[in-house]
């Protein structure tokens, strides 16, 4: 692969981790949605990723993959976890969300389908893949 590839990692993932921090950001205090502790949760692994994409992008640093992946991979974990309790797979006596706001409350839904845990889990999900895609580029440059 070519060097121009590897490049488009940390800009495709800044710009996903960029709108998923801004779109949480709007529901919550635009739209006044309060976030269930799951939410809370994926915020802290999401938010991060905005500034090491971003140093990334600006430094030309090649090591950012070391810092994303793991808090991609977390985020990823607790976005699938939410979505097997939101869409009711799991059983809701294990909910975590015991105060404030449930993890199964339906607050928005776009196109009949399009939640806002949905928008979580496929940020995470595309930020892994590309995470992935650049450590196997990188090797494959070697």
């Amino acid at each position: 692969m070519n060097k121009g590839a590897v490049q488009l990692v940390p800009q495709i993932s800044f710009v996903i981790a960029l709108a998923a921090t801004l779109g949480s950001l709007y529901f919550g205090e635009v739209l006044k949605y309060p976030p269930c502790t799951l939410c809370w949760y994926q915020r802290i692994c999401m938010y991060p990723l905005v500034v090491i994409f971003m140093s990334a992008l600006w430094t030309d640093d090649r090591r950012f993959l070391k810092y994303s992946l793991p808090l991609s991979a977390i985020g990823f974990v607790i976005a699938s976890y939410h979505i097997l309790l939101y869409y009711g797979i799991l059983s809701e006596s294990i909910v975590p969300c015991s105060q404030g706001v449930s993890c199964t409350t339906k607050q928005i839904e776009i196109f009949g389908f399009l939640t806002i845990p949905l928008m979580s889990w496929v940020s995470f999900l595309v930020i892994n893949a590309l995470g992935l895609a650049g450590v196997f580029l990188k090797e494959e440059r070697k």
